[in-house]
C-alpha cells in the first residue's frame, strides 16, 4: 500500500504545471454577464494589459506583459507567431484592465491578427461574484 501511494504523489508531483508568471501590471477585470470557462489552460497564453506596478500601492502607465516579460506593442506578433508555431491549437487570453483605453486593445488584436493568432479570449469576472473567468470568441 506505501508504495501505490508512493508512486501516485510522484506521478502528481511530476504531471503538475506549476504558475511561475509574477505579474508585473495591475488588473482590474471588467464584469461581464455570460462567461464560458475554458478548461484546457495549457493551450492558454496570456496577454497582460494594465497599469504598472510600482510598489506601494502606485501604478504607472499602461504596459503589456507576456509570460514575465513586459513587452512593446510592436513585439506581440512575434512573440505570439512563435509561440503557435510550437502550439497550432493555441487561444490567446487577454487579460486587461477595465480603465485602459479601447485603442490599445484594437492595437493588440492587430498584432495577434498579424501573427495568425485568430483564437483569441477575453478575461471577466462575473457579474455577480468576486472570481475571475473567460469569455471566449
Amino acid at each position: 500500500m506505501p508504495d501505490i501511494v508512493f508512486i501516485l504523489l510522484i506521478f502528481f508531483m511530476v504531471t503538475t504545471v506549476l504558475k511561475k508568471i509574477k505579474l508585473k501590471v495591475h488588473i482590474n477585470y471588467p464584469k461581464a454577464k455570460n462567461i464560458e470557462k475554458i478548461e484546457q489552460k495549457r493551450l492558454i497564453s496570456y496577454i497582460y494589459v494594465g497599469p504598472r506596478r510600482l510598489g506601494a500601492g502606485k501604478y504607472g502607465k499602461t504596459q503589456i506583459q507576456i509570460d514575465n516579460a513586459i513587452v512593446d506593442m510592436n513585439d506581440i506578433s512575434s512573440i505570439e507567431s512563435n509561440k503557435l508555431n510550437q502550439q497550432p491549437k493555441l487561444i490567446v487570453s487577454i487579460r486587461m484592465d477595465k480603465n485602459t483605453h479601447t485603442g490599445v486593445l484594437i492595437d493588440i488584436q492587430k498584432q495577434l491578427q498579424d501573427a495568425g493568432a485568430l483564437r483569441i479570449n477575453y478575461s471577466s469576472k462575473p457579474e455577480n461574484s468576486g472570481g475571475s473567468s473567460s469569455s471566449s470568441m
